[in-house]
């Protein structure tokens, strides 16, 4: 991923926020054939005394686990907020006419080698803690325990778990830092006119961050 240094994110904490917030991550692996995407939630583990690792598990039908090159790092992609922006919106149009249209958008790349897990113990555990994690702020959450065990079992029988430690982690923040504080200012008053929900998002991470 291309960052210029002033969209660079380093802070662990704000990389971990976004990985938590928008947890279906992209995985890219290698194969035979090539590279491989699949669309798998991933959930975080943070500070464990191996470092951080990312968790999910696929579909055994899904060759991403039989496929990838052993000892190969794969790549998740956390894709956060974006929205595009207007050069109508920026100030100096009117000045210069010097302006290009663009997209505003806050990403994470992590990289780690993939750990393929057929353990029953231990896929059990992975789902249940995802459900938990995800269900914890519902009225009436579900549980893994609310299904008949026979069922649960059958279901648990035709996925495998899958586990990435982390080695490396980037994030990119794009959001106008590169412009003048008029042109920033600008880009916030047309994205609330735009109706999308990443166009909030985006205003609201601007103005979190705004060196002005």
């Amino acid at each position: 991923m291309y960052i210029p240094s002033h969209f660079e994110e380093r802070r662990p904490e704000v990389l971990h926020a976004l990985m938590r917030t928008h947890p279906l991550a992209t995985i890219v692996t290698l194969t035979a054939d090539g590279i491989v995407a699949n669309h798998i939630p991933l959930q975080l583990i943070a500070g464990g005394a191996t470092g951080d690792v990312l968790r999910g598990h696929v579909a055994r039908a899904n060759p991403l686990w039989s496929d990838s090159i052993k000892g190969i790092e794969a790549l998740a992609v956390f894709q956060g907020p974006d929205a595009y922006v207007s050069p109508s919106w920026y100030p100096s149009k009117k000045e210069h006419g010097k302006v290009v249209p663009t997209w505003n958008y806050c990403a994470v790349h992590a990289y780690g080698v993939l750990t393929i897990h057929r353990d029953a113990a231990w896929i059990r555990a992975q789902v249940q803690a995802l459900t938990a994690w995800q269900e914890a702020a519902a009225p009436q959450p579900w549980s893994v325990a609310d299904a008949p065990p026979e069922y649960i079992d059958a279901m648990l029988q035709q996925i495998v778990g899958i586990e990435i430690a982390i080695t490396r982690l980037y994030g990119k923040w794009k959001l106008s830092q590169n412009q003048p504080a008029r042109n920033r200012a600008g880009v916030l008053e047309g994205l609330a006119q735009r109706e999308e929900p990443g166009a909030a998002q985006v205003a609201a991470l601007m103005r979190e961050r705004d060196p002005g």
